[in-house]
C-alpha cells in the first residue's frame, strides 16, 4: 500500500486534469492488491467482506479521488458478481479483474435510479431464441478502460418481462465507447458513454434474471463503496485543516476536531449498517446517510480553506487544495445525485403521509 500512496501522491494532480496517466490506474491498484480486498479467499481475494473495501477505497480516496472511482467501478462491478447466481460468469470473469487485466464497470446507476422510480431504463432487449438484442445507451459510465472492459447493466426485455442485469463485453460486435468525457476533474477516469447497437446476449452473459430483488441487495454495496470516496476525501482536508491550524489558526481546532468526530460517527454508521444488512430493508437510511456525508466534505473542505486563508489561492502553497476542491464539486452529482436522493426521501415521505391519512379515514369510518 505505500508504493501504492506514494504514486497516487506523486500522480494525483496529473488523473485529476489530464488522461496522461489513465491507463495506469488500473496496474497500480492491482499491484497494490486493492482489487482483493473483501474478496473471499476461496475466489481468490484476501478475505475480509464490503466494509473492508469501503476502508481501503477510503484510504485511495484521501489521496486521489480519480483514482478511488476507477477504484469503485472495478470493486462494485466484482461485487455484483460475488452476489450472482451464475457461477459460471464469475469463474470467467474474476480472475482477471481481480489482478487488473480487465476493467469492470457498474453500468447500474441508470438501474439504482430505476429501483427508485426516477428514471426508466436506457437498454431495450429484443427477446430472441436463446438471449436477446440489447440497444441503448449509458451516457456516463467509468472505467472504460480502451484496452478491454466488461459493464454491468440493466435491460428491460421487450416481451415484458422483468428487468434482467446482465453484462457485455468492450469485444463484441454492436459496442461502441465513445471518447473521454471532458470533465472539469477526475479526468484519468476512463469515463465515458456507451452505445449498444444489436448486441448480442444469452443466460451465459445473465448476472441476475431477477432485477427487482436482486438490485435491492447489493445497493448497500454499490452505495458504501461509493462513500468511500466522501470518507477519504473529507478525511483529506480535515488532516491539511488540522496541519494548519496548528500553526496559528487555533480557534478552528475545535471545528476541526467537531467535524472529524461527526464523520467517525457516520462511517461506523455506514459500516455498521452495511454489515447487518439494516440498509437493503430501510434504504431511506442510507440515502439520508450518504447525503450526510456529502455535506461533511463540504464542510471539510470550507474548514480547510479557512485555515489556509488567502494562502489557497496562491499556487505554490495551496497543496492540493484545489483539486480537492474540484474533486469535492463530484461528489454530490456522482449518480445517486443528492438531488436524486432527496426527491426519493420527498416521495417516500408523501407517501408515507398519504398512508396515514388513508389509515386514520379508514379508522373513522
Amino acid at each position: 500500500m505505500a508504493a501504492l500512496n506514494d504514486w497516487l501522491r506523486e500522480h494525483a494532480e496529473a488523473l485529476d486534469q489530464s488522461q496522461d496517466q489513465a491507463d495506469a490506474v488500473m496496474p497500480q491498484l492491482a499491484a497494490g492488491g486493492r482489487f482483493r480486498v473483501g474478496v473471499p479467499t476461496e475466489l481468490g481475494g484476501d478475505g475480509g467482506d464490503v466494509r473492508d473495501a469501503i476502508r481501503a477505497i477510503a484510504e485511495v480516496a484521501e489521496q486521489s479521488v480519480t483514482a478511488a472511482f476507477v477504484y469503485w467501478g472495478q470493486r462494485t462491478f466484482i461485487e455484483y458478481l460475488l452476489h450472482s447466481p451464475n457461477a459460471a460468469l464469475r469463474e470467467r470473469l474474476l480472475p482477471a479483474l481481480l489482478d487488473g487485466r480487465l476493467a469492470g464497470a457498474t453500468g447500474l446507476s441508470n438501474a439504482m435510479k430505476f429501483l427508485s422510480g426516477m428514471e426508466p431504463l436506457q437498454i431495450n432487449a429484443e427477446v430472441e431464441q436463446g438471449g436477446w438484442r440489447l440497444d441503448g445507451q449509458l451516457a456516463w459510465v467509468t472505467n472504460l478502460h480502451p484496452a478491454h472492459f466488461v459493464v454491468a447493466a440493466a435491460v428491460a426485455p421487450s416481451d415484458a418481462a422483468p428487468p434482467v442485469i446482465v453484462v457485455f463485453d468492450s469485444e463484441a460486435a454492436g459496442v461502441q465507447r465513445g471518447a473521454n468525457l471532458e470533465l472539469i476533474a477526475l479526468r484519468g477516469s476512463h469515463t465515458a458513454a456507451v452505445k449498444l447497437t444489436r448486441v448480442a446476449a444469452g443466460p451465459e452473459h445473465v448476472i441476475s434474471a431477477d432485477a427487482a430483488n436482486w438490485l435491492p441487495r447489493v445497493r448497500p454495496a454499490f452505495l458504501g463503496m461509493q462513500c468511500g470516496m466522501s470518507i477519504g476525501l473529507a478525511r483529506a482536508s480535515l488532516a491539511q485543516a488540522a496541519g494548519v491550524a496548528g500553526s496559528g489558526r487555533g480557534p478552528l481546532g475545535e471545528r476541526i476536531a467537531a467535524a472529524r468526530l461527526a464523520l467517525d460517527q457516520q462511517v461506523e454508521t455506514l459500516l455498521d449498517g452495511v454489515a447487518t444488512g439494516r440498509f437493503v430493508s430501510h434504504p431511506a437510511e442510507m440515502f439520508r446517510l450518504r447525503i450526510a456525508l456529502a455535506g461533511s466534505v463540504q464542510e471539510a473542505l470550507m474548514l480547510e480553506l479557512q485555515a489556509r486563508g488567502g494562502l489557497a489561492y496562491l499556487e505554490q502553497h495551496q497543496q492540493g487544495f484545489g483539486r480537492r476542491w474540484r474533486e469535492s464539486a463530484f461528489i454530490p452529482v456522482i449518480t445517486p445525485s443528492l438531488t436524486q436522493l432527496q426527491a426519493a426521501l420527498a416521495k417516500q415521505a408523501a407517501e408515507q403521509a398519504a398512508e396515514r391519512v388513508a389509515e386514520r379515514a379508514a379508522g373513522q369510518a
